[in-house]
């Protein structure tokens, strides 16, 4: 099992962020996938048409997002943890990801990169350009 960190700044404030992480429709605008999200701890959402799935643990609105991811036959709980901060440039996102399968973390890295924040971060940069 690996971690992964990384801050990525995205040009937003934190509580747009915020939406665009927890609001199912504003998930489905940025990633052009069907999602499942809540705010209530302990329930279960799912990204990227099921592609990604697991259990919110935990939120501080418009700063903190805690999440556990599932992994099929894992059992040392994989966990998420989303900190947004105000930046000159925006949003500074603190992106923590604990105990990562050896064998999808490059894909997960990748993925974290390209798919999820990157896509996130083209949303808003092009939101900006239609401003």
């Amino acid at each position: 099992m690996k971690d992964f960190k990384k801050y990525y700044i995205i040009k937003s404030t934190p509580e747009e962020v915020y939406l665009a992480l927890t609001n199912p429709l504003s998930i489905q605008l940025w990633t052009g996938e069907e999602a499942k999200m809540s705010t209530i701890a302990d329930s279960e959402f799912s990204l990227f048409s099921g592609n990604i799935t697991g259990k919110n643990l935990e939120f501080i609105e418009n700063k903190k997002i805690v999440q556990q991811w599932y992994f099929d036959g894992e059992t040392d709980e994989s966990i998420v943890t989303i900190k947004l901060h105000q930046d000159k440039k925006g949003t500074s996102v603190e992106l923590i990801h604990k105990n990562i399968p050896n064998d999808v973390y490059d894909e997960f890295v990748d993925g974290w990169n390209n798919s999820y924040f990157g896509e996130l971060m083209e949303f808003f940069e092009d939101d900006l350009l239609d401003a």
